[in-house]
Parts: structure tokens; C-alpha cells; sequence
């Protein structure tokens, strides 16, 4: 899809933080969107194949979309911080991306460990749905792409949430298996939805065109 690009890189907690951002040509930009990756210990990089994938569901929807590297990945600065440096990573990408596109509503999207950030990031605020303070409210959205079940730790954040939230998960994720996620998902708050593709993996193997189309309906 064609679109225009721009490399840059953004101020963050730890020092600068390589990005992307990137608007679709082909309709008016209507909505801002950030996508974070996967765990920088394990690969994740913003070039990830499903994060990939959900930019450019979201962008063929309309939306501009800013990925990012966080702390220590490729080109950014810094070293892992145990995902609460990287939550403050998203938060200054977000602080960004808002600033920058001050009057559009906006989605936080995140794939496994970035599914938790945006979940910490979009719930952090409450009910309102109101992450960076502006002089009136704009409508936020998250969504939640193979989130790890497997991953224990505090959830406490999602248990009193309402701004809207999709998860979207493949049939067969070994880290965020359907049978633990289902009842999970169950017991939050609305306005909540759980979308299943049908895919081989966590990485939605066989299930990307699904998942791209899934999230441009998102928006």
C-alpha cells in the first residue's frame, strides 16, 4: 500500500529512541495510532512480521501509525529496563505521536510483551480513556495482539478498565493459549471484545491476512 514514511527518532526516558512513521496515501488520515513490538530479549524489534502486520491494518483503515524500538534495540539508546522502562518508552512515544496529531482520536496496538505495555499505558488513566491530558477528551482505543497468558505478573490494571479494548489472539498460541485467555477476557470490565484468527502459532503462521483485515476493522 502507498504511503508516506518518515525515519526519525524521539526523545525518550533513556535517551533517543529510533521510529517510524508512517500516513497513508490513499484517504485522509482520520485516527493516530501506536504499535509497540515484542520482547526486545527475544527479537522484538518494530520490524516484527505481526507488528508489521498491524500497522498496516490500521493504516489501511486511515489511521497514522508510529512504531518505535524501544530502550537498547537496534538503533535506540539504552539497555533493557524489565518492561518498566519500556512502558515509559510507549509513554513518551505516545506524548509524541499526540503532540504531533493534537485533535485525532487514537489506538494503542501491541503484539505479546507490547500487548501488555499498551494495556499498562491505555488502562493507566482510568475510565475515561484520557492517557496524555488535553484540553478535552479523545476517544482512545487499545488493541491486545497475542497477549501472553503464560507471562505471569500484576494484572491488577486491567480489572477496573474501561477504555475499549479488542484482544485478538490466534487459535493456537502457545503463549496465550484460547483456554486461558477466553475467562480472562470474560471477567473485565466492557466495552471488551476477543477476536479468534484461525493460525498455526503465536505468530499468527498461516493467519496474517486475517489478522491484517481483523485489525483494520479495529479502528
Amino acid at each position: 500500500m502507498a504511503r508516506r514514511i518518515e525515519s526519525l527518532f524521539l526523545e525518550g526516558p533513556a535517551g533517543r529512541l529510533e521510529a517510524l512513521i508512517e500516513e497513508p496515501e490513499e484517504m485522509p488520515v482520520r485516527r493516530a495510532a501506536l504499535v509497540c513490538h515484542p520482547h526486545p530479549q527475544y527479537g522484538g524489534t518494530m520490524h516484527n512480521r505481526v507488528v508489521h502486520r498491524i500497522a498496516r491494518g490500521l493504516r489501511r483503515a486511515g489511521a497514522v501509525v508510529l512504531r518505535f524500538n524501544y530502550r537498547g534495540v537496534n538503533r535506540s539508546e539504552g539497555s533493557y529496563a524489565h518492561g518498566e522502562g519500556e512502558l515509559e518508552d510507549a509513554r513518551a512515544a505516545l506524548a509524541y505521536l499526540r503532540g504531533r496529531y493534537p485533535d485525532l482520536p487514537y489506538t494503542l496496538a501491541g503484539f505479546s510483551f507490547g500487548s501488555r505495555i499498551v494495556l499498562r499505558l491505555g488502562c493507566a488513566h482510568g475510565a475515561d480513556g484520557v492517557i496524555v491530558k488535553t484540553d478535552s477528551a479523545v476517544e482512545a482505543k487499545i488493541i491486545a495482539v497475542g497477549f501472553p497468558t503464560s507471562q505471569k505478573g500484576d494484572a491488577s490494571y486491567l480489572a477496573n478498565c474501561t477504555t475499549p479494548r479488542a484482544f485478538v489472539q490466534s487459535t493456537h498460541d502457545q503463549y496465550g493459549p484460547v483456554n486461558e485467555l477466553e475467562p480472562l477476557v470474560a471477567s473485565l470490565p466492557e466495552p471488551k471484545q476477543l477476536i479468534l484468527i484461525e493460525a498455526q502459532d503465536h505468530f499468527f503462521a498461516g493467519g496474517l491476512d486475517e489478522l491484517e483485515a481483523q485489525i483494520a476493522k479495529l479502528i
